[in-house]
């Protein structure tokens, strides 16, 4: 396919990159402030600071850019639009909205990527409407080469926003508590980090591989008086559970607003 990505802020890029290095996809990215972009081009990536660049030329369109955007972004290109696939990466902006500014044959899928994208490793959650499953399908079959990609509900994609998206920093923080752990019991922090970073790695790669509930893992970690044990139970003392799930489900409410 001929891809072309409108928006090269941080998850647009992320995305190019992604397909630049796992796929054999042309690719074109556009942003206004084309510097910033300049550096794809090592890649093989065209970029251009016109969102029509390409546009002739492209099988799937990916939007990359913020809400406000859409409405300017789509009224620009709709005249060069025949049978390219829309591909929205845009939070709240849902399918009816988009078809509402589109012409009603365009193929629209909603799709929520993360920046981990850029190595292979995102949770693409993808939802479409019936009629237009055909284009869904090239689009799953684009990013499950780019990590894992779900068919979900529409009425989910707000809350996949926060699980898929917004869960790399709260990821992340884990990494970076256990890093700061890992000081204060005598490592430096390089060594820390590389430890916390791969545990955790190691960790989402069992649960990826065996399919099985996160306890039964924890199970064969823990052992009766043992320091893990008490660890974990530390740990919920002081809210880690609820304190994550409550900081989800506030993400949740805030999209909502």
């Amino acid at each position: 396919m001929n891809i072309h990505i409108i928006g090269g802020g941080n998850l647009g890029v992320a995305i190019a990159l992604g397909i630049s290095k796992y796929t054999q996809h042309a690719l074109t990215v556009t942003r206004r402030q084309v510097d910033a972009i300049s550096h794809l081009q090592t890649y093989g990536i065209e970029v251009s600071a016109h969102n029509t660049h390409n546009l002739d030329h492209a099988d799937l369109i990916i939007l990359a850019i913020k809400p406000y955007q859409v409405q300017t972004v789509l009224d620009q290109i709709k005249p060069q639009l025949k049978n390219q696939i829309i591909a929205s990466a845009v939070t709240g902006c849902s399918l009816a909205d988009l078809r509402s500014m589109l012409l009603p044959q365009t193929p629209i899928v909603r799709i929520m990527p993360n920046i981990a994208i850029q190595f292979g490793e995102s949770a693409t959650c993808i939802s479409h409407q019936p009629q237009d499953q055909k284009a869904a399908t090239s689009v799953v079959a684009l990013f499950a080469q780019l990590g894992t990609a779900p068919v979900i509900e529409e009425k989910l994609m707000d809350a996949a926003t926060v699980l898929g998206a917004c869960g790399t920093a709260y990821a992340l923080r884990y990494v970076r508590a256990s890093m700061q752990a890992g000081i204060e019991i005598g490592f430096d922090s390089q060594t820390a980090l590389a430890i916390a970073a791969q545990t955790a790695k190691g960790a989402a790669r069992m649960l990826l591989e065996e399919k099985i509930h996160p306890e039964q893992l924890i199970d064969r970690v823990t052992t009766p008086q043992g320091c893990t044990i008490v660890g974990l139970n530390e740990m919920e003392h002081q809210g880690f559970s609820s304190s994550l799930i409550k900081g989800i489900k506030t993400s949740l409410n805030k999209i909502k607003e």
